[in-house]
């Protein structure tokens, strides 16, 4: 009888311990399923790894059908459609927000939107195209860009290997060039037999308009060379010999993008060969993170166009995206950011759109009649794809400045 309870003590412990291991190994299917089915396991697909299969759904919501979305700057439709194309190449565009946007912004160069971005456009004083381009990630900070680049027409994919190559943020001029070429990238002429005959049109018409001031010859009649002229301290507005300068539809200087997808990814970037006539060496506000554009997985994202040697000097993306931060409604936050330029400069062009994480937008301008902007985003009727304005705020001696 002992021996009886001890043999049937083993069974029982025995019965237990299997007992114990069909359950862990039942936990850890159903774990198994509940990690394959999350989107963040994709990476497993790229090693080659097939996760078991699961009748769970993707576990990637839609923001009441805000998300995922792309927009932009100007009307220029084919480059926001090939963004929106590549966003949705994954559900809810998860991953694919820096493809869409180096893409999009790629397509305006080819297409040398209005003459305004890529090659062939906005020659300098010798003549020449150079382009400025950037490309932020709102989850880690990080920025690529290149400014003053000759040589080279793919200023954004180059933008985005200063980002994914090296620990810099910013390249410029010929060195920018020689890190392109080290990338693959082909040199080239910029100059187009169009560029050409406009910069030819610009020095038979003395020079008009120029960015020169305090100089002799007298930069509003006449061509260079110059030489400094002493004179006191005066204002900008006073002074400049820029007044013919004029931003519009045929004159403005970027394409701007943001992506977000469903899981508020975010990237912005922007793409220009700057302003016509530029002084050879100048830069403009579009590489400039803060200035062109500006992204934040936890607030949103800012991107701007217009007269960037002004718009540069009060960060009007970082100040829309901080405004988002502080509460502001997009549209409030991008007012904000133009009403601190006009605030100083009465006779100021440009354009801010701002982007909340939940892809609600807003956009505000100064300086036009209207702004075009392109906007693709889930809807229950109607294109994805679509053209939206607003109006711009009405001129005025007086600018209200929103706090934060």
């Amino acid at each position: 009888m002992p021996k009886f309870g001890i043999v049937c003590k083993s069974i029982c412990a025995g019965l237990i311990w299997m007992g114990l291991v069909v359950s862990s190994l039942a936990t850890s299917t159903q774990s198994t399923d509940q990690l394959a089915t999350s989107p963040r396991m994709a990476p497993l697909n790229e090693l080659g790894i097939s996760p078991a299969k699961s009748n769970k759904k993707p576990d990637v919501k839609l923001q009441d059908g805000l998300l995922p979305m792309v927009i932009n700057t100007w009307n220029f439709p084919e480059a926001n459609r090939l963004a929106w194309r590549i966003l949705n190449a994954s559900r809810g565009g998860v991953r694919q927000t820096r493809n869409a946007v180096v893409e999009g912004c790629s397509k305006c160069e080819e297409l040398q939107c209005d003459g305004s971005v890529g090659y062939g456009g906005s020659p300098d004083e010798l003549g020449e195209t150079t382009l400025d381009a950037m490309i932020m990630d709102g989850a880690t900070m990080d920025v690529g860009a290149v400014a003053g680049m000759r040589r080279v027409k793919d200023a954004i994919r180059v933008a985005r290997h200063v980002l994914e190559h090296t620990q810099h943020t910013m390249l410029v001029g010929s060195a920018a060039t020689e890190f392109a070429q080290s990338m693959g990238f082909r040199a080239e002429s910029l100059m187009t037999p169009q560029s050409k005959e406009m910069w030819q049109m610009w020095i038979a018409e003395n020079c008009q308009p120029n960015f020169w001031r305090n100089v002799f010859p007298d930069p509003k009649i006449s061509c260079g060379p110059y030489k400094p002229k002493p004179t006191p301290i005066t204002r900008w507005k006073e002074d400049r010999a820029r007044t013919e300068y004029k931003i519009g539809h045929d004159n403005h200087d970027t394409i701007g993008m943001i992506a977000i997808d469903a899981d508020n990814q975010i990237h912005a970037g922007t793409s220009t060969n700057g302003a016509r006539h530029k002084i050879p060496g100048r830069v403009g506000d579009s590489p400039i993170p803060g200035a062109g554009a500006y992204a934040d997985n936890e607030v949103g994202a800012a991107t701007a166009t217009g007269d960037g040697d002004v718009m540069m000097r009060f960060l009007p993306t970082l100040l829309a995206v901080e405004a988002m931060r502080a509460g502001k409604t997009p549209t409030e936050a991008a007012e904000l950011g133009i009403k601190r330029i006009v605030k100083h400069y009465k006779d100021f062009s440009g354009a801010v759109i701002a982007v909340n994480r939940l892809g609600e937008y807003g956009a505000a301008c100064y300086g036009m009649a209207e702004f075009p902007f392109v906007v693709s985003s889930p809807v229950k009727s109607g294109p994805s794809t679509r053209k939206e304005t607003v109006k711009c705020l009405a001129s005025q001696d007086t600018i209200n400045v929103v706090t934060l």
